[in-house]
Order: structure tokens, then C-alpha cells, then sequence
């Protein structure tokens, strides 16, 4: 199996480098971040005439998470159990009913589990959505080491946007981030609580930093000037980290006009 994850940041926008993607490197099951569309503006047709089946939830112009796949698409769930939301007018606080965002769909595509993710940015140390982004990431950590007790040998991928480097290794200019988040200690906890349940990076091993990065900002010249960071992770349960054969962030996806700001990772996995 062949899984590609990116934010496209738009799929309205990029459906052709979508499915151009997805034939330049015989993907099998691609996860999509930010298609910033609701399910009806989604373009299925074209995903679909090229073989493949989608799930999408989208509510509105933000956010948006989908699974296209070409090996099945089966018991699809919107949102992980407990799933946290979050209400954009919330003051200074979270409300008693926020909204569950479209920010995780789940699907099995050929025996594996996967799973879409767009974790929150966070926005500022201080801002009610920093308080969201790590209630959201416990909450996934609690669901993914529970589904690892139940099945160790499950086959699962969390994929996607994580919005977090985990390392200094992973930004170009840590220094620039300090009191900043994505790189905030509890921030780099939150993920490393989840490596410690048993999932892997697979594609550090693949491609060592530091240097290798999944995001360039669109502004200041970030991309050439290769002043990136790597937050973009395809995380594996370790009965399918075992499986790995090779894993890269295809960076020629950001060049060109009308590129996402981020780049497709990609992982091959092995019968």
C-alpha cells in the first residue's frame, strides 16, 4: 500500500495536482487536510472517474478532512470518540456546547485503519484555541493507546496535519518560535505522549533532518529560501511501522504556481 497525506489547503483549488499526485506516484490512499469546502462543494466526480472512492466532512469554507482511496473505504466515522470542539466566538474560555469541527474522519482502506487528522493551530499561547489543540490531542492519545490495548497488532495511520514540530530539528530557526505556538514544551509533550503509546514516525527513519520540512509559509520567500517546518506526520501503529519500506515528503508539490503551502508525505507500506 501506497498513503499520501497533505494539506491542500483547498481542494477546490488544487483538485488537478490532487489527482496529478495521485498518478505520479501511484497512490493508493491519500488523506486530505483544509479542503475548505462543505460536502457538496466537494469534487467528488473527479477523485471518482480516476478510481477511487472518497469520504469527506466538510461544514464549511474551514477546516475539511477526506479519504480517497482505490483499495476500499470502509466503515467510515466522523470524529474519534469524544472528539472535543471548539466555539470560534468563544471569549476567553470554551463553551459548554462548542462545535465538533471537521477535523478527523476515519476509514479502512485495504485492511488499515486510517485516519485524517487536522490538528488545531492553537493560534497563540494565550488564545482559547491553545487550550483546544492539547484537549484535542490528549483526547486522540487516550483513543489511540486504547485501540492498541485492545488490538496490538491493529493496522492503523494516524495521518495528517499535526501542527506541531516535535523537535528543533523540525523548524529552521527554533529561536524565532520561542513564546510561539508549534513548538511550545506542552505542545511537543502532546506528541511525544503519543509516540510513547506505541505509534511511529515513519518517515524520520527515511529522511533524518534536520532540513526536511512538510510546510513553508507563502510569505518572506520561506520556500526557496528552505525556511520550513516539518508538521505533517504519518504516525504508525507498530504492527504497520513494521511494514514500512520507504517514506518522503515529495517537496516538488510546493513548487509552482497555485501550490499548497505544504507538501505531500508519502509511505509505502509492504504486504
Amino acid at each position: 500500500m501506497r498513503l499520501a497525506t497533505w494539506n491542500v489547503n483547498s481542494i477546490r483549488s488544487r483538485v488537478d495536482r490532487a489527482i496529478a499526485l495521485l498518478d505520479r506516484h501511484d497512490i493508493d490512499v491519500l488523506a486530505l487536510q483544509e479542503t475548505k469546502c462543505r460536502d457538496d462543494q466537494f469534487p467528488f466526480e473527479q477523485f471518482e472517474a480516476a478510481g477511487y472512492e472518497v469520504a469527506h466532512i466538510g461544514l464549511n469554507q474551514w477546516n475539511g478532512v477526506a479519504i480517497v482511496s482505490r483499495v476500499g473505504l470502509d466503515d467510515v466515522e466522523v470524529a474519534f470518540p469524544d472528539q472535543p470542539g471548539f466555539d470560534k466566538n468563544a471569549g476567553d474560555s470554551l463553551l459548554d456546547s462548542p462545535v465538533v469541527e471537521s477535523r478527523a474522519i476515519g476509514a479502512t482502506c485495504g485492511g488499515v485503519r486510517v485516519w485524517s487528522l487536522y490538528v488545531p493551530n492553537g493560534r497563540s499561547l494565550g488564545d482559547p484555541h491553545y487550550a483546544y489543540k492539547l484537549e484535542w490531542l490528549s483526547t486522540l492519545r487516550a483513543d489511540a493507546a486504547r485501540w492498541l490495548t485492545e488490538d496490538p497488532s491493529a493496522q492503523i495511520a494516524l495521518v495528517g496535519d499535526w501542527n506541531i514540530a516535535p523537535t528543533d530539528d523540525d523548524v529552521w530557526n527554533p529561536k524565532l518560535f520561542e513564546g510561539k505556538t508549534h513548538t511550545s514544551a506542552p505542545e511537543r509533550a502532546a506528541f511525544q505522549a503519543m509516540l510513547d503509546t506505541g505509534f511511529r514516525d515513519v518517515m524520520r527513519p527515511f529522511a533524518p533532518g534536520p532540513g526536511v520540512y512538510t510546510y513553508w509559509d507563502y510569505t518572506q520567500l520561506r520556500f526557496p529560501r528552505k525556511e520550513g517546518m516539518r508538521i505533517d506526520f504519518v504516525l504508525a501503529s507498530p504492527a504497520l511501522a513494521d511494514r514500512t519500506k520507504d517514506a518522503f515528503v515529495d517537496r516538488e508539490e510546493r513548487k509552482g504556481k497555485g501550490a499548497s503551502d505544504h507538501a505531500p508525505v508519502i509511505a509505502e507500506f509492504t504486504d
